[in-house]
């Protein structure tokens, strides 16, 4: 048994993060036909007989539920409820979530689903609701990555401003300034346009700093500090000078960085420049990896690299995977099936919905439809346990950045980097059918 004060592997982190998410998803897709759907939201410190209390009242007060249906369904879940949190002498450190009702299956047909969650980070709020889907803003509030930034890009002519959460960058703000360029202009001293390029250019500076403290000062607890970034020297005399709020000065990060652009793609460039500086960052380590996988991609027969689920778990088998990269988005079963005809057992990794396709399906040995389910293992959990068992790094890779959505489109949303070359079944099918 491992020691509760031992830190958690990074893999285990990454693994407990995903299960929490899959959870989620899992719960969110839940429907009910009417509010037959209860949330209940159970914070640390609360008294389990103030909640079975609580949950009597409203017990009694379902019963006036007009629709038969609906009031059986209610009454049965604050029943199904209360035997739950009977199951508790207090509520976990974190508090704990509550997820009872029935749910709709077609047909005007639906069946009874119970889920207890116990969240990553305490809950602040106790909460019961009744509807037609499960209550799940306060948990999703905690899958957001804490790191956040404030990200600015300018020049005279432009600003960008944005956020960056975690891995995903977003665009809060964009606007054009009326400053002219700085040229002459017929009729007009050179000195007196001068003067009015530089008011232009201080009022547009003011108003830069407007829009930060509009955007960025509600959020000054969440954010770890503010990226600055623009080409030319404006962006050094508009934080020397001062325009920004006190408050929002303090969290500029050093130094401030140079980019070509101050749209979108500014922002962008922006995250990149700041590698160095926010080396341990999530969404800086991605694009390595992602980019490293391309490079060696390129290489072809030499490359140390494999993509798709066949390539990989060639890889995974004989122990050539370095570093895993496996993308968020995967929502797969890897399933054994086994006939109970013939005995043949067969291992397919398939998404949810598909796995009944295959049991109603023939066996593939045989021809007889008598498949049953042998066993099942969530794939991204399968994943990493194998790299685990072959000393592989894995590493899950966000949907949220162009490089976790390309891992996700054109790769199957798995790949490798290897220790040394392979060839890949996919290769050596193609071989063979050239040949």
């Amino acid at each position: 048994m491992s020691d509760p004060s031992t830190p958690a592997s990074s893999a285990d982190v990454q693994l407990a993060r995903y299960s929490f998410q899959r959870k989620l998803d899992e719960i969110g897709a839940t429907k009910g036909r009417a509010t037959e759907l209860i949330s209940l939201y159970v914070s640390p410190g609360k008294q389990i007989s103030d909640v079975i209390a609580y949950l009597r009242n409203e017990y009694a007060q379902s019963s006036n539920i007009k629709s038969r249906t609906t009031r059986k369904n209610v009454m049965w879940a604050i029943e199904s409820l209360m035997g739950r949190v009977r199951q508790f002498r207090e509520p976990p450190t974190n508090g704990v979530a509550f997820f009872v009702g029935n749910k709709a299956i077609g047909a005007d047909k639906s069946e009874p689903v119970t889920y207890i969650v116990e969240p990553p980070e305490p809950l602040n709020t106790y909460l019961y609701r009744c509807d037609s889907s499960f209550f799940l803003d306060p948990l999703l509030a905690m899958i957001h990555e804490p790191d956040t930034y404030g990200l600015i890009v300018m020049d005279r002519a432009e600003v960008t401003l944005g956020l960056l959460r975690g891995k995903r960058i977003e665009v809060l703000r964009n606007r054009q300034s009326l400053v002219p360029s700085k040229h002459g202009r017929g009729g007009q001293s050179a000195h007196r346009f001068e003067r009015m390029i530089e008011h232009a250019a201080h009022e547009f500076f003011v108003k830069i700093a407007e829009m930060s403290t509009e955007l960025y000062l509600p959020r000054k607890e969440q954010l770890r500090g503010i990226l600055i970034g623009g080409p030319g020297a404006t962006k050094e005399y508009f934080y020397h000078e001062g325009f920004l709020q006190y408050e929002l000065q303090q969290k500029v990060v050093l130094p401030l960085f140079d980019t070509g652009y101050t749209d979108e793609y500014g922002l962008k460039e922006l995250v990149e420049k700041a590698t160095q500086t926010l080396h341990g960052l999530e969404v800086t380590e991605e694009k390595k990896l992602i980019q490293r996988l391309l490079a060696e991609i390129r290489k072809a027969e030499s490359g140390l690299a494999a993509y798709g689920p066949v390539d990989v778990n060639h890889a995974l088998e004989i122990g050539a995977v370095a570093t895993l990269l496996i993308s968020e988005g995967l929502r797969q079963q890897r399933v054994t099936f086994r006939c109970t005809s013939c005995g043949h057992e067969f291992v397919r990794t398939l998404p949810d919905k598909e796995i009944d396709v295959v049991l109603d399906g023939p066996c593939p040995q045989c021809r007889q439809r008598s498949l049953t389910e042998a066993t099942s293992e969530d794939f991204v959990e399968s994943l990493f346990r194998r790299a685990a068992e072959s000393g592989a790094e894995a590493r899950l890779i966000s949907t949220e950045s162009e490089e976790g959505e390309m891992l996700q489109r054109a790769f199957g949303g798995i790949a490798a980097l290897l220790r040394y070359p392979v060839v890949s079944p996919t290769m050596a099918a193609r071989a063979r059918s050239s040949s």
